[in-house]
């Protein structure tokens, strides 16, 4: 009797496995939202590119690899194109009008913006980011708190010292800041009225945050002191980064005027900067030889800027005044641009040498005085040479990033607002071999999440958020210049956007699938 149960034991035990097998065999394969199939994926790690598919459930990234024996709702063949991350723009100006649509930004593959750049933001950014939920956002956003306009709100325009009390308060509100999310400090030291505070004292207002693990972002102060020099404005964010405990950032990083051909110099000082980062310090730049800023932020001394813009006009008033202004101004705009052929107004949309003669004038100085009497003005300005920008690029801490935001359409700025990453990815990886491909996009997803701390994008892995840009590496290349700076790039496929599509196929879906991204806090 004992044989006779075991082996019924025996065959109960067969044919359950059996069924097993059976139902195994009939049951629908593992299903997914959407599956890329068959595409060269670049994760962004900085890793060699590999054949695979990529599955999407809801906003993540479900499984990567072969899914040959898998479906999906929805399935695309991307063979012969790349699967990156999403781009993540780490300096970003943008102010929230466009963001509910971001058209430019989408366009270039970017799904995500870190706004509040060169020191300026609202002092709440809880409430800012707020707003701009309600209105949908049409790609991810987060933000700095800015230096300068805690330094506004606290010490004013003017050029004095900050008192002990003083110092606490702006210390209480970028705590507050980075308490609601902000992923580090941005300053603009060269613009008033960040370029009134000594180095000591902006390392007195962040050394209490020294261990948050954050960034802290300048756009670096050239000083008639120094004959404008960029290598020693640089030298002092990473000195001011280093001695307050903070990550230092040298963002649109560049080597202007006289300096050019010297970039190696910086990049040993940052190399060597490792207090607060095993790397060293880190920056970000732009692939472009001219910059876009206020015509009076860097050309008017700070002295004349002092208090605000109705203070300067009644300086320009006084003839003696008017007269230091212009000799100080050609001098900044001689070393820094190379005279006034390196100046561009954007709001006459002409060469400063032009409304020269329009004003039948041979002074860039008196000129830009003029323009500025008639209203606010943009202005490109020209620096620098290809040699040093290649050579910042190819650092291994240097990230990717436009100093642009979402535009309204039409708007005419600067190229780099709808050429940026299909510039490097066309022309400084496929034509002139100065990046890999793998490395340019590391540091353009990668490298600037690593940078800030942002740990749910920037890979493609299992359990990322879906953020993920598919291009052709053989045809993408931006299309936007000075002339026509609103010229769309072309080669950017499909730009997924926390699982949903937001650029299909040539068009901007219109989806409002964005979110407002915080900080974790360290602690």
């Amino acid at each position: 009797m004992r044989n006779l149960n075991d082996h019924f034991t025996s065959f109960r035990i067969t044919f359950f496995f059996i069924v097993v097998l059976i139902i195994s065999a009939c049951s629908e394969p593992v299903s997914y939202d959407l599956i890329l199939r068959s595409g060269t994926i670049i994760d962004g790690s900085s890793g060699a590119a590999y054949q695979g598919d990529i599955a999407i459930n809801d906003d993540q990234i479900a499984a990567i690899g072969d899914l040959g024996d898998t479906s999906a709702l929805m399935e695309i063949n991307v063979s012969g194109l790349v699967v990156a991350p999403g781009f993540i723009n780490i300096h970003s100006h943008a102010v929230g009008d466009a963001l509910s649509t971001a058209v430019n930004m989408i366009s270039q593959g970017v799904t995500t913006e870190i706004m509040n750049s060169d020191g300026s933001s609202p002092i709440d950014i809880a409430a800012q980011f707020d707003s701009y939920m309600q209105n949908g956002l049409a790609l991810n956003v987060g933000g700095f708190i800015g230096f300068n306009s805690v330094w506004s709100e606290v010490v004013g325009t003017e050029n004095v010292r900050p008192t002990q009390a003083q110092i606490n308060q702006m210390q209480s509100i970028i705590q507050s800041a980075l308490e609601a999310g902000a992923w580090g400090v941005s300053a603009g030291l060269d613009y008033v009225p960040g370029y009134y505070a000594t180095v000591e004292e902006v390392i007195q207002v962040l050394e209490p945050f020294a261990s948050w693990n954050i960034v802290f972002a300048n756009h670096d102060r050239l000083t008639p002191e120094s004959g404008y020099s960029s290598i020693t404005g640089m030298t002092e964010t990473v000195t001011i980064g280093e001695a307050s405990g903070l990550i230092p950032l040298v963002t649109h990083m560049k080597v202007q005027g006289w300096e050019q051909g010297k970039a190696g110099e910086i990049l040993e000082a940052m190399r060597v900067a490792a207090t607060s980062n095993p790397e060293g310090a880190v920056a970000d730049l732009y692939p472009y030889l001219a910059g876009a800023t206020g015509l009076a932020a860097l050309i008017i001394p700070s002295w004349a800027q002092a208090g605000g813009r109705d203070a300067m006009l009644q300086r320009f008033q006084d003839s003696n005044l008017r007269a230091r202004i212009i000799t100080e101004a050609e001098e900044a705009m001689t070393l820094r641009w190379g005279g006034a052929s390196g100046v561009y107004v954007l709001g006459n949309q002409r060469e400063l040498t032009d409304i020269m003669n329009d004003f039948g004038t041979d002074s860039p100085g008196e000129a830009v005085i003029r323009v500025l009497e008639e209203a606010d003005n943009g202005v490109i300005l020209r620096f620098g040479s290809e040699e040093d920008l290649i050579e910042i690029m190819q650092h291994p801490t240097v990230s990717i990033a436009c100093d642009c935001d979402a535009a309204p359409e039409g708007a005419r700025i600067h190229p780099r607002y709808w050429g940026t990453f299909p510039k490097v990815l066309g022309e400084y990886v496929r034509e002139k071999g100065a990046l890999t491909l793998e490395n340019a996009i590391y540091k353009m997803t990668g490298l600037p999440a690593s940078t800030i701390g942002m740990e749910d994008r920037g890979l493609l892995k299992p359990g990322m958020v879906a953020d993920i840009t598919v291009f052709d590496p053989t045809t993408i290349i931006d299309h936007a210049t000075f002339e026509n700076p609103t010229a769309r790039p072309e080669g950017i496929m499909y730009v997924i956007l926390n699982g949903e599509f937001a650029f299909s196929d040539g068009v901007v879906t219109g989806v409002q699938a964005g979110e407002v991204l915080n900080r974790n806090l360290p602690f």
